[in-house]
């Protein structure tokens, strides 16, 4: 166990990200805050009206519709893990309107878990706005906050919309969402959720977006992007203040933690411990199921997988990669699912940036009446955290 008195080693290399103990609302109080504002995250605060959004309004989305997603075979079955399995798909070859509503509560657990993630989000950035010194640091967290309020919202709708109550979080997600929210230490905040949880989610929404044939998950996800490209903006301009002027021991304490944020996402989220309720209620067992994964979810398999560019957890990878977090260290460990000269090539471009351009403009001509082709909100977060 952990000795609460022990001092924590924030690891700050800018002070921008200057942090005081969640309880130390005297700090916050001091007249130099506001003589040193930042303006490093200013762009990214000012383009804030170019995306808004409001999910209780019809005008920006609408969640009512006659879509059944338990009639309507609206996920591929390649989204679908336990369906590579031979026992799953055996025992469902027979049951085709079964089958179709199995894959709609794999979806309502994505989605739940998506809600969850979102939760989480809201959760800890406005546990950065109790600590951050920095007033522009303050403010973006506290936007942010505002952001995440209405991701929680919007998924809590949908699937109230399509299955009526969202489903209980896994527990390997629950526990790293509680690890990160909580964590006293910027980095591991910062690492975990602005880089490696927004990360899965903008690879989880952009496969949601191109995969899924439900029109409603769609302009939601899309929505959504449009603010979680800003988020993933925060970590990088974080990763480049500071990875630079990290100590060797310090990139390894930051790399180790990084790792094992990613290795807790990549061999348990989907797992088949964690979706026991599901498998049992269609009569699967689940250990069968797990054996079945067990035969098809080989080290090779997961490499082939994550050649698709949507890939959620090639997009952790990319994410650590560009960051400067991943060294020779732990190189191998990852070179096992991604080629690193496939990420040299495309650049520091990010599975739904294009998504997200395109709906910004769309809020545009919502929120100011015009189809501009100025420069949009994505572009200049990628300025701002040049």
């Amino acid at each position: 166990m952990a000795d609460s008195a022990a001092p924590i080693r924030q690891i700050t290399k800018d002070e921008v990200y200057d942090a005081v103990a969640p309880t130390d609302f005297g700090a916050m109080l001091a007249i130099d805050r506001h003589l040193n504002r930042s303006t490093a995250f200013d762009k990214i605060i000012s383009a804030t009206h170019d995306h808004f959004w409001d999910p209780l309004d019809k005008k920006y989305i609408d969640f009512k519709d006659d879509f059944d997603p338990d009639a309507v075979d609206f996920i591929p079955d390649h989204l679908v893990p336990a369906l590579l399995t031979d026992y799953v798909s055996d025992y469902f070859k027979d049951k085709p309107a079964e089958r179709i509503r199995f894959k709609s509560q794999v979806g309502r657990w994505v989605m739940s878990s998506i809600l969850h993630g979102e939760q989480g989000a809201l959760n800890l950035s406005a546990s950065l706005c109790h600590v951050l010194r920095d007033p522009g640091a303050q403010e973006y967290a506290a936007n942010q906050t505002r952001e995440e309020g209405r991701h929680v919202t919007a998924f809590a709708k949908y699937i109230i919309a399509r299955w009526g109550t969202p489903l209980p979080c896994g527990t390997v997600l629950a526990g790293l969402l509680q690890e990160i929210v909580h964590a006293p230490e910027v980095y591991k905040k910062i690492i975990g959720m602005q880089m490696l949880v927004e990360g899965l989610a903008m690879g989880a929404f952009a496969t949601i977006f191109k995969e899924w044939d439900d029109p409603l998950a769609k302009k939601l996800t899309q929505l959504v992007m449009t603010d979680e490209a800003f988020h993933h903006k925060f970590g990088k301009i974080w990763a480049d203040r500071t990875i630079p002027k990290l100590s060797p021991e310090e990139h390894e304490i930051v790399e180790n933690w990084a790792a094992h944020c990613f290795q807790t996402l990549l061999f348990n989220l989907v797992a088949p411990h964690q979706m026991t309720a599901i498998y049992e209620q269609f009569g699967l067992d689940p250990n069968k199921v797990m054996e079945g994964f067990q035969a098809v979810a080989t080290d090779e398999a997961r490499r082939e997988n994550m050649k698709e560019s949507t890939n959620i957890f090639r997009v952790l990878v990319k994410t650590l990669w560009n960051a400067g977090i991943i060294t020779d260290r732990t190189k191998a460990f990852y070179a096992m699912y991604v080629d690193f000269d496939e990420f040299k090539a495309e650049g520091d471009e990010m599975v739904g940036d294009a998504i997200a351009e395109d709906g910004i403009r769309y809020l545009q001509t919502i929120n100011f009446g015009i189809n501009t082709g100025a420069l949009t909100g994505v572009k200049a977060a990628a300025i701002a955290a040049e």
